[in-house]
């Protein structure tokens, strides 16, 4: 397993915890959509970091490096939208948050693109 995939692996992480926190906060400032958004963002994390543990023991399966290549895309992509709805709030929490989702899904990016270059 690459360092940049084992650190991934802890951001994802980290930032499930991190989502499921503020899910509670955007909740009380009555913002549902955006807590349901963390939500998704928490379980896309969780299974993303899931899957790269599961892929790095199964090196030789391509279809399923594959997939785990793509699950971090699709995680990337909802740290993105969740991290820009989170920065319009103006909350000070929540903009922590934000920058957090945002250097988690550049780094999901990263292993997306390194996943997919190994696999090609």
């Amino acid at each position: 397993m690459s360092t940049a995939m084992r650190d991934c692996i802890d951001l994802c992480n980290e930032c499930h915890v991190r989502c499921e926190e503020m899910m509670t906060r955007c909740m009380e400032m009555g913002g549902a959509k955006l807590g349901m958004m963390m939500v998704t963002c928490a379980d896309m994390s969780r299974m993303c970091a899931d899957m790269m543990m599961r892929c790095s023991a199964m090196v030789a399966d391509l279809e399923m490096m594959r997939m785990c290549a793509k699950m971090c895309g699709l995680a990337s992509q909802m740290m993105r939208m969740c991290a820009q709805e989170c920065a319009k709030t103006g909350d000070a929490e929540l903009a922590d948050a934000a920058d957090m989702m945002t250097r988690c899904a550049e780094l999901c990016g990263t292993i997306t693109a390194e996943m997919m270059m190994e696999n090609a």
